[in-house]
């Protein structure tokens, strides 16, 4: 009810720009350029996990995508999640254009906490990567989402935590659901989520797929991750390595 409410005030309440607060606009046009302006990326973060599969970024979590993201994911502003989408999407087509193969592509979103999801009334991450596959779809590529990933037991908070405290708050959190990997038995699977900071969350759902296959089915490890946007260091890392 949370959700819908918002959805339904969003669409008779004055609104103002998500990332820097002009008024009458969602998104106005100079922050929708911060968002899906660019061409997206390879990002990697620093130390580099072992396991982290590649990801392409559409932006940097800085200035206006940051207060973009924040207000989507905290703040409840839903209709957000269009533009979020699209700058997702445009990371996904940047990351996938040699995994060719049959049926669709499939966008698995990194789940939230139970709690934020009852705290926001909403999961960003689920509700970004419906919004990105319509867009791939407007465009000609075949994709929906598969919500296949849940969390196996409590986790930390993650605000204040460092790369390695990250990665052993999240070891073993996540598994696929019973039944999850014969959706997940394709060659193009790709893990999405809305910011990359230290790669501990994508690393660990990478590893809740791979072991999926170890269950019976039949995939070849996940490769390939996508999200709206990455910390500054990790363009910055991957400039340099060009």
């Amino acid at each position: 009810m949370r959700g819908w409410w918002r959805e339904i005030a969003g669409l008779v309440l004055p609104v103002a720009c998500g990332g820097c607060g002009r008024p009458r606009t969602e998104v106005c046009e100079d922050c929708r350029a911060a968002l899906c302006g660019a061409l997206p990326r390879r990002v990697r973060p620093t130390p580099e996990p072992a396991g982290l599969p590649v990801v392409h970024a559409a932006a940097a979590y800085e200035n206006a995508v940051r207060a973009v993201l924040l207000a989507h994911k905290e703040r409840g502003a839903l209709p957000l999640s269009r533009v979020l989408g699209r700058a997702l999407a445009g990371a996904v087509r940047a990351g996938t254009g040699q995994m060719d193969g049959p049926g669709p592509l499939l966008l698995v979103p990194v789940p939230s906490a139970r709690r934020a999801v009852a705290a926001r009334g909403h999961d960003p991450a689920r509700r970004i990567a419906l919004a990105a596959a319509g867009e791939l779809r407007r465009g000609g590529m075949p994709a929906r989402v598969v919500t296949v990933l849940r969390q196996r037991r409590p986790v930390a908070d993650q605000s204040g935590l460092g790369a390695r405290q990250r990665r052993a708050n999240l070891a073993g959190a996540l598994e696929v659901v019973a039944g999850g990997e014969r959706l997940l038995a394709a060659e193009r699977v790709v893990l999405v989520d809305d910011l990359l900071t230290t790669g501990a969350t994508l690393t660990e759902a990478a590893r809740a797929v791979d072991a999926a296959g170890g269950r019976g089915g039949s995939l070849s490890g996940v490769r390939q991750a996508a999200v709206v946007a990455a910390s500054p260091s990790a363009f910055e890392i991957n400039r340099n390595r060009r």
